[in-house]
């Protein structure tokens, strides 16, 4: 069974141990992590692995020996209560030793825990989780978490008492960091309020925020693509803090537009284009680039990447003008091109 949205938020939280096994995966290994981990602490309690009833196997020893994941379901543990086992970084080649398991699984038996880096569609894992009814398969992608994610983040933190502007500006913060730094700065606001009564505000925020924001190059991708011109001066100053330079943005923003020029110029459309991408786009940022290839269309593409190359070409040369100014000169130039 696939699970997506809230209802995949939902059941990380409340799994069901009725059901066999669990499959997660996902291109972000920190994402991954995080919601296994959830997992895991909700089937086994407070003090499942410290009494022993968490197993863990890497997903390569199950290409040397099948038939462990299913000894390990069978095996019966001193401490009574649920049993995982816990196989991490799961291949295709992890199906077969999976399938022996979930056919031979009973009520009692250990559930099974199985996380994994990007799946196709046509992954066997996935294929095989997706059409069994007593196993759930959940794909986490990057795009940014929901409110009723971050309010649970914040619930399980001790944090209950917020303001209004306060939420707003947490929830700001969930998608400018990755969910890891998210968690850690929201453990980090919790000890500071300890013992403190009055509701949180967007100073106390601000006060233990991480200096520089780590901002993502497809957030800006996303703010240049998407005509969002208002956005782009406040990602450009992160950026800048990450130290990253600007010819290494320029290449970067000319990939994505040539990647897009590519989608809306193919014969059956941006949606058809978009499919043929290699390396391939899955999730969420796929029906993004798909519509942004639409908004744009082939011909204003085009001439996006004609101000990006003489740009880089400016980059590069002898030229003494201040780069970053520069290159956002240019970014502000294709931005607007998308609002028009």
């Amino acid at each position: 069974m696939k699970l997506t949205g809230v209802a995949a938020s939902r059941y990380f939280s409340r799994p069901d141990p009725a059901r066999a096994a669990l499959l997660i995966f996902g291109a972000d290994a920190m994402r991954v992590a995080l919601r296994r981990q959830e997992a895991v602490a909700a089937l086994l309690g407070p003090k499942g692995e410290e009494e022993m009833r968490l197993t863990r196997i890497p997903g390569s020893d199950l290409r040397k020996d099948g038939a462990a994941l299913l000894d390990a379901m069978k095996a019966v543990g001193f401490f009574p209560g649920q049993r995982v086992v816990l196989v991490e970084d799961a291949t295709d080649t992890a199906a077969p030793a999976c399938t022996a398991a979930l056919s031979d699984w009973r009520p009692g038996d250990a559930h099974m825990v199985i996380t994994a880096g990007n799946l196709t569609a046509k992954s066997a894992l996935r294929k095989l989780f997706e059409g069994s009814g007593s196993a759930v398969s959940i794909g986490i992608y990057d795009d940014p978490p929901s409110r009723e994610e971050v309010e649970d983040i914040l619930k399980a933190a001790g944090l209950r008492q917020l303001s209004p502007d306060a939420m707003s500006d947490l929830l700001a913060l969930s998608r400018a960091l990755d969910p890891g730094d998210f968690r850690r700065t929201v453990e980090k606001i919790a000890l500071y309020k300890w013992n403190d009564p009055t509701p949180l505000t967007p100073a106390e925020i601000a006060a233990n925020a991480p200096a520089t924001i780590e901002a993502d190059l497809d957030d800006l991708l996303a703010v240049v693509a998407e005509g969002r011109a208002q956005e782009l001066g406040p990602m450009m100053r992160r950026i800048e803090g990450q130290g990253i330079l600007p010819v290494t943005i320029a290449i970067t923003m000319m990939r994505h537009f040539k990647a897009l020029h590519s989608a809306a110029s193919d014969p059956g459309g941006p949606g058809a284009g978009i499919g043929k991408l290699r390396p391939p786009v899955f999730g969420p940022r796929r029906d993004k680039m798909q519509a942004q290839a639409q908004k744009w269309g082939m011909f204003r593409l085009e001439d996006a990447l004609k101000h990006l190359i003489e740009t880089d070409l400016t980059l590069r040369s002898s030229s003494k003008a201040p780069q970053e100014a520069l290159l956002e000169r240019a970014l502000l130039r294709i931005t607007m091109m998308a609002r028009h």
